[in-house]
């Protein structure tokens, strides 16, 4: 059998089909947790295999042609098999247990995922889910090796082969214990003495030093480098250095008096936690249910670390 030349990729058609039901590009995005600009690309992309415009373009959203209308329900209808096949798969499975391979970076992972998690097994009972807690550097590595489904980073920046979609905001601050004498001061320090302090860090690759160098630029080299959220935490408990970490982190022990946050002269630490998968496909399954849920999650993580 020689399969047919104009028969688009399936998550591309589903694209088209969700841009015709929202009625706007904007509204497919959201619904396949997708870009913009991604959703634009794949009906482009439809349109030149199939040598056919879709859709009319205009201000207040897009409008299907009557070639589209007639690809639409073609489209429809595959869709529709694709599912019967898969449901027909799954059924062959019996019991075995459907799996979704997460990594995160070590803010997201502490203390985000257990929460999405939870929630999301209400949903996939029979899901497995395995969280593989790691800097988000070594993230991207492994969602374009295709060894995870999803992963979750918190840098500024995200490989421009993968997309990307924020799930929520996080804000970093400056901790020392109460007797350190950057909280006895009681007024905030300045930037140039917070680049010449050196301070207990994340190691390079996390998105936490990476933010922190990028809000400050060049600054002196760290006291002390550890691996995880829990081990900078331990230190500066432990010790008087100082460190830059998650609100989220902090935020018992900055209610409770432990830790206490230094504020810094025209310096702010926002960053946006994303998750990222390969560019040029879409999230199925618990790994789109997982993305969806984190998303819709609210408070905003800044929000909730203030709450605490």
């Amino acid at each position: 059998m020689v399969l047919p030349a104009r028969v688009p990729d399936l998550s591309a058609l589903d694209v088209v089909v969700s841009v015709a039901r929202g009625g706007s590009m904007s509204a497919a995005a959201r619904e396949q947790n997708l870009s913009q600009q991604a959703i634009s690309s794949r009906v482009h992309s439809v349109e030149r295999e199939l040598g056919i415009v879709l859709f009319r373009r205009s201000p207040s959203g897009t409008e299907l042609t009557a070639e589209g209308v007639a690809v639409l329900e073609w489209a429809a209808g595959l869709l529709d098999a694709a599912e019967r096949f898969s449901a027909g798969v799954d059924s062959l499975l019996g019991s075995k247990r459907a799996s979704l391979a997460v990594a995160a970076s070590m803010t997201v992972a502490e203390y985000l995922i257990p929460r999405w998690a939870l929630t999301l097994r209400r949903t996939h009972p029979n899901t497995r889910i395995r969280v593989q807690p790691m800097n988000s550097a070594e993230v991207t590595k492994q969602v374009l090796s295709g060894s995870v489904d999803v992963g979750f980073i918190e840098g500024p920046d995200t490989d421009s082969r993968l997309e990307s979609l924020t799930v929520t905001r996080d804000e970093l601050v400056v901790v020392t214990r109460p007797d350190h004498p950057w909280a006895r001061r009681g007024k905030p320090i300045s930037t140039a003495e917070l680049r010449k302090t050196p301070l207990v860090q994340r190691e390079p690759g996390s998105g936490t030093r990476v933010t922190f160098e990028s809000a400050l630029g060049e600054v002196t080299d760290p006291l002390l480098e550890l691996n995880s959220v829990a081990a900078v935490k331990a230190a500066v408990l432990g010790s008087d250095a100082p460190a830059v970490l998650s609100s989220l982190s902090v935020a018992q022990e900055l209610v409770d008096g432990r830790l206490t946050r230094i504020e810094v002269e025209k310096v702010s630490m926002p960053r946006d936690l994303r998750a990222i998968w390969p560019r040029g496909t879409a999230l199925r399954g618990p790994a789109r249910d997982l993305v969806t849920l984190a998303a819709q999650d609210q408070p905003s993580a800044s929000e909730a670390s203030r709450q605490q």
